[in-house]
C-alpha cells in the first residue's frame, strides 16, 4: 500500500495528486482495520450528523480535520487510542464530562477513545454542535474582513 504525503495551505479543500480529503480518510479507516478505524468510522459519521454543513480537510502530513468556521476537531489514531482534539474546545461547556484528555492547556481539549469504551453518542453530538455554534459566533464578533484603502490624493 502506498502512502501520500502532501503539503497543503490550510482551507484547502483537494489534496495533491487529486485524492480529496474524503477519500484520503476513507483510505485511513479502512488501513486501520481494527477497533481505530471503527471508532474513527462512528466519530466521522456523529460529526457529519451534527453538523451536515461540515468540511473534512486532511492537515499535517495525516491527520483528518472537521471544520465549520474555523476548525471544528481532529481524529487522530494512535497504537492504544483515537483522539478527537476540539481545537477551542477549552471554551466549550462539557456537562457530560467527556473531555479527558488535553486538560491542562487553555486553548485545547481532547476525548481519548480506548478500545472498550463506548461513546456517548448524544453528549459527543451535542459537544461537536457546540463548537460549530461558537466557530460560527467568534468568526461573526470579529467581523467582515476590510481590505485597506489608500487615502485619495486631492
Amino acid at each position: 500500500m502506498s502512502t501520500t504525503t502532501m503539503k497543503r495551505k490550510s482551507g484547502a479543500k483537494e489534496a495533491k495528486g487529486g485524492d480529496a480529503p474524503s477519500q484520503l480518510i476513507d483510505a485511513r479507516i479502512k488501513e486501520l482495520s481494527d477497533w481505530r478505524g471503527k471508532t474513527l468510522a462512528r466519530v466521522r459519521i456523529l460529526i457529519k450528523q451534527a453538523d451536515p454543513e461540515v468540511v473534512e480537510e486532511w492537515k499535517w502530513r495525516g491527520v483528518p480535520v472537521w471544520s465549520h468556521a474555523g476548525i471544528i476537531c481532529t481524529g487522530e489514531t494512535y497504537k492504544n487510542v483515537v483522539k478527537m482534539t476540539f481545537a477551542r474546545g477549552a471554551s466549550l461547556e462539557d456537562p457530560s464530562g467527556l473531555f479527558n484528555s488535553s486538560l491542562e492547556g487553555n486553548t485545547r481539549r481532547a476525548i481519548d477513545f480506548h478500545e472498550s469504551d463506548k461513546i456517548d453518542e448524544k453528549a459527543l453530538q451535542g459537544l461537536i454542535r457546540a463548537a460549530v455554534a461558537l466557530n460560527i459566533s467568534a468568526r461573526a464578533a470579529a467581523g467582515p474582513v476590510r481590505s485597506q484603502k489608500r487615502p485619495k490624493r486631492a
